[in-house]
């Protein structure tokens, strides 16, 4: 073979050569990698709420439709300090992205009441009390009540005084339950007001609680903090 025709020879393989490896390289690319991905997280925050209540708040808290976290609403009939005890248990027994004790004045001793404030608090869990009673809230989606006085005896009555025409009854002597169709109405909208209920509660409670000093929210009658608990659920809604 000619000099001249050997090079050429040698040219053409380094270039079939340098081809076949840019081709293997290619593939490689294109194919998918085998490598281990690194976990990523894809459970919901859990939001746990232990209620004084065995009916009226776990059967409000448990309609609340949620698309980015769920909510284990836990309904026991314990008050004040015993209920935030309890939630301290359950907490240390399971995994809560959140905690939330929701209790009631009704005719605890101040100190009891102001206390499981506190306790809570300092285990980092929030408060949703209602002074006198959790009815409170609902009586607020339907009337501006500018806090002070209202009995919890009075509650019932109210409640049922702006439902009934609507086609709705509250049994809060019997079952205690908030059924769906009142739940609609809470979270339904206010044609007078040009609102939903339930961010017409919020304001109002809201404005209610600012007004006070809370240097003893067992005498601040009559007032919520449930706003804050319902606040924090519509973020997952």
């Amino acid at each position: 073979m000619k000099m001249k025709d050997k090079k050429a020879a040698q040219i053409e393989a380094k270039q079939k050569h340098l081809a076949e490896l840019a081709a293997v390289k290619a593939r490689r690319r294109a194919e998918p990698s085998l490598e281990r991905v690194a976990p990523t997280k894809t459970e919901k925050p859990t939001i746990l709420i232990v209620c004084e209540g065995k009916n009226t708040e776990p059967s409000y808290f448990g309609q609340f439709k949620l698309t980015s976290a769920t909510i284990k609403a836990i309904g026991n009939g314990y008050n004040t300090i015993t209920l935030v005890n309890q939630a301290i248990d359950i907490n240390q027994k399971g995994s809560y992205d959140q905690v939330w004790c929701v209790f009631d004045k009704d005719q605890f001793p101040a100190n009891d009441f102001n206390n499981a404030i506190a306790i809570a608090a300092a285990n980092n869990f929030g408060v949703a009390y209602s002074n006198q009673a959790f009815e409170y809230w609902l009586i607020l989606h339907f009337v501006d009540h500018q806090g002070g006085g209202m009995n919890r005896d009075e509650y019932n009555k109210k409640i049922n005084e702006y439902i009934n025409p609507l086609g709705v009854n509250y049994d809060g002597e019997g079952s205690k339950t908030i059924t769906e169709d009142f739940f609609e109405l809470l979270i339904g909208f206010d044609e007078k007001n040009n609102r939903p209920r339930n961010e017409l509660a919020i304001i109002r409670a809201k404005r209610n609680y600012n007004l006070l000093p809370h240097a003893s929210p067992a005498t601040e009658e009559s007032s919520t903090t449930v706003f804050r608990l319902v606040e924090e659920i519509m973020k997952f809604i």
